[in-house]
């Protein structure tokens, strides 16, 4: 594809418009390589916003665009190169993002495609704690409706590669792609090793200009009145290379910002959902003040009790579940997070190594966890283990807090120069290193926890994948050190205050998130305590009631330790019950019990449980019998209409450890019809014995009252069995249940059973083998009934006078 160079903007935007519907994909991306390349910026910005779109989408989920999440190379190899090579970092399109960004283009994005807490603040005319939006909102254009956002070329092109994740909705067929096997999964992958690497620096972009890479973003003026989220302090970046000389300078300070970019818009456009209450939670208490500031001089201005964009504020509220799709990216950018953080320079891995001697991206690299991502995630994971599903689908929610969990599982192999051993401060076995992070996630470790122990009690646990879930979780917090990190963290928590005169008027506040990452950072806080309390109250509020694992009696409300986890004992007389054990297989039930076995073990370990507590609560928590010998019910209260559940009570009958005998209590001639009779046989049956009731219940009645063997012979067979010997677990009408009785009467039911009927021809088939013939036969049936008929009614006459 040609194309002059004295073209108009709008004719070569048509052009390319009109390539894409006629001409295949690979032609496409090899004419907008050349396009790239050929074209001058200046004709070039009116191409990029459509060819933003045209890849990832629209916002409005219309458009599918290039349909990246469902890209795979083993189904579509040629498309899925061509998408890999066009969209890779160092690749064309990246190349007219540096391109554009040179000569400091604008570009409008609105508002009402962010997240809805931010969508929300932002048309309340409060400015979002995050840096991304300082400096960017801007009015309509003329005639235009909403707010907008004027955007970098880099951070416009980050937007929608990262809405796109949620915006776009899958096609049908989708639900059969392997997530880590599409392209968009693999660029996401990519554009985190680019731009935050674990070894090196960030590569510089590669600029068609010969004045070097491309500048960092100016600072613009507001041009909508906001209420700001703190103060703005001197740019971190410009104190490091004011104190640098140009020999030293590192080349990455250059390009810092858009490693501070990338992961930004991937925490705000994928972790920035829940509701409004919980947005509003986490804002500290001097943004807080602010936004009362400035809504109490809107109201004033408008002489109105609220604003209208107040009350779309506080009507709002984020209905949104993420994908499983969603929760392995953001694994995927978790897990990275972690190698880039634990990258760190052995000498500049300490906290307190903060010195003139760091470069930018080694300081960025310290911060980027606790500064970006710890307080979002924590409310993206509270909203997830709230609303997702009760089923297995969640082991992809909890395989991400697992990994957020576990940084040194992300820790590079390093070895000391001329030495065998590995250094210790990266040392798996080592909780120095580990105990700090520890600490300052205390909140994830102990309140998702408990959050867990929620959702598992209303799980099946008898489901091998439900009780991996639990096996998952026990192993990890059984690791060496683990448990007493924690208990540590705790205990610097609930440390009184005014046990140390130092700290008394100190005031824990939530870290203020206002500015560039680039910002003044504040000291290092020595405190450990200060470290953990501000941690909790910046997540929780300053009115928080701590409840962890380590605080909370072990035997509460007379509860035991174990039953308070969740745990009961086995039921080793009884099987599952309540659930399929014909559909899981006994492999499935192997694998439960192996499962939870390992989880009872290792939450000992976890919990410092001996074999003698173990075993003394197992005692406490077992099925006592009553004096019957049979296994009490599952646990109910008495209520007005007889026998209520408790919420124990229904775990123990969904985990299968106790349940209720259900045996039938009515007319045995009306029960419903079994599996193995036959229905039409049965209700033929029935009719003849109802017609012979009818005819002859005087004479049976008249037989029955006689005192004679006849008499025991004929009650044997007419009558049914007492009731008042059945066990009645009805808990409604159980007074008049008891209390019916029927007469005599005469019962065939049983010749419409199916193993009656095959018991029969068996025997008239044997007795033919031996010549005996099938009038012989029955007679021979029937002689052999009266003689069992006979016994049994001795029996039963010799059973009432031993009970007189």
């Amino acid at each position: 594809m040609a194309f002059p160079h004295l073209q108009q903007p709008s004719f070569l935007l048509a052009s390319l418009k009109a390539d894409s519907m006629n001409k295949p994909f690979a032609q496409r991306c090899q004419d907008l390589v050349k396009v790239i390349e050929d074209f001058p910026a200046k004709e070039l910005h009116s191409v990029f916003p459509w060819l933003v779109e045209s890849i990832f989408g629209s916002l409005d989920g219309v458009l599918p665009g290039w349909n990246l999440r469902c890209l795979q190379g083993r189904v579509s190899p040629v498309e899925h190169s061509m998408a890999m090579e066009f969209l890779a970092p160092g690749g064309p399109m990246m190349e007219l993002v540096y391109k554009l960004q040179a000569e400091d283009y604008k570009f409008d994005f609105p508002v009402s495609y962010l997240p809805g807490p931010v969508k929300a603040s932002i048309q309340e005319r409060v400015l979002p704690d995050s840096p991304l939006y300082h400096n960017k909102l801007q009015l309509p254009p003329t005639g235009g409706l909403g707010l907008y956002l004027a955007l970098n070329p880099f951070e416009y092109y980050m937007f929608f590669f990262a809405l796109s994740l949620i915006a776009q909705k899958p096609p049908p067929g989708a639900l059969h792609v392997r997530t880590s096997d599409c392209a968009y999964f693999i660029l996401v992958d990519r554009y985190l090793a680019w731009f935050l690497p674990t070894e090196g620096s960030v590569l510089p972009p590669l600029s068609s200009s010969p004045g070097g890479p491309s500048p960092s973003p100016a600072p613009r003026t507001p041009a909508v009145p906001f209420a700001s989220y703190g103060l703005h302090h001197t740019s971190l970046l410009k104190r490091h290379v004011s104190h640098q000389t140009s020999v030293n300078a590192d080349p990455a300070s250059h390009e810092i910002w858009r490693s501070e970019t990338l992961l930004q818009v991937f925490v705000e456009m994928w972790l920035h959902h829940y509701s409004l209450e919980m947005y509003q939670k986490m804002q500290s208490p001097h943004a807080k003040l602010e936004v009362l500031h400035y809504r109490l001089s809107v109201c004033r201005a408008l002489h109105s009790p609220a604003h209208p964009s107040l009350q779309a504020l506080h009507a709002h509220q984020e209905s949104f579940m993420p994908t499983e799709e969603h929760v392995l990216v953001v694994r995927l950018l978790l897990k990275h997070l972690h190698a880039f953080a634990n990258s760190l320079r052995p000498e500049q891995a300490s906290p307190s190594a903060h010195s003139h001697a760091a470069s930018p991206l080694e300081e960025f690299k310290r911060a980027a966890v606790p500064r970006f991502v710890q307080q979002k995630l924590y409310l993206f994971l509270q909203h997830c283990f709230d609303h997702w599903p009760l089923d297995a689908s969640f082991r992809a929610v909890l395989e991400m807090w697992l990994s957020y969990l576990q940084p040194w599982r992300y820790a590079p192999e390093r070895q000391a120069p001329g030495s065998d051993c590995q250094a210790p401060w990266r040392s798996p076995d080592s909780p120095h290193h580990r105990a700090p992070f520890v600490q300052e996630n205390l909140l994830i470790y102990t309140k998702l926890f408990l959050g867990f122990l929620n959702r598992a009690l209303r799980t099946d646990l008898v489901s091998p994948k439900n009780a991996l879930m639990v096996f998952r979780v026990a192993k990890v917090f059984a690791q060496p050190n683990l448990a007493e990190m924690i208990q540590r963290g705790e205990q610097l928590f609930l440390e009184p205050e005014l046990g140390v005169p130092q700290r008394q008027h100190r005031l824990f506040t939530a870290p203020s998130f206002t500015g560039s990452f680039l910002s003044s950072w504040p000291p290092a806080v020595t405190d450990a305590s200060f470290k953990v309390k501000s941690h909790v109250y910046s997540l929780e509020g300053q009115d928080c009631k701590y409840t962890g694992p380590r605080s909370r009696p072990s035997a509460a409300a007379g509860r035991p330790f174990l039953s308070w986890l969740g745990f009961y004992p086995a039921d080793t007389n009884g099987s599952y019950a309540g659930n399929d054990l014909d559909e899981m297989g006994q492999d499935s039930v192997r694998k439960t019990d192996e499962y939870l076995e390992k989880a009872l073990e290792y939450l000992c370990q976890a919990f410092r449980l001996s074999e003698a507590q173990l075993a003394q609560l197992t005692l406490a928590l077992g099925t006592p019998q009553d004096e019957n010998g049979k296994k009490q019910l599952p646990d109910c209260i008495v209520g007005d209409d007889g026998l209520i559940l408790t919420p124990l009570g229904r775990y123990q009958i969904i985990s299968g450890l106790r349940r209720f005998d259900i045996e039938y209590q009515g007319d045995w001639e009306l029960q419903p019809i079994r599996s193995y009779e036959s229905a039409s046989l049965v209700r033929a049956l029935f009719q003849l014995s109802s017609a012979i009731n009818r005819r002859f219940a005087g004479q049976m009645a008249a037989l029955c009252s006689r005192a004679d063997f006849l008499g025991s012979f004929c009650r044997y067979h007419l009558l049914e069995p007492g009731l008042s010997g059945r066990r009645l677990l009805s808990p409604v009408g159980r007074g008049p249940a008891a209390s019916r009785a029927r007469g005599p009467r005469l019962s065939l039911r049983f010749l419409g059973s199916y193993r009656t009927l095959l018991s029969l021809v068996l025997a008239f088939s044997v007795a033919s083998l031996f010549c005996v013939g099938p009038l012989l036969c029955a007679l021979l049936l029937v002689l052999g009934y009266v003689l069992y008929a006979v016994a049994m009614t001795l029996l039963t006459e010799r059973g009432k006078l031993h009970q007189l």
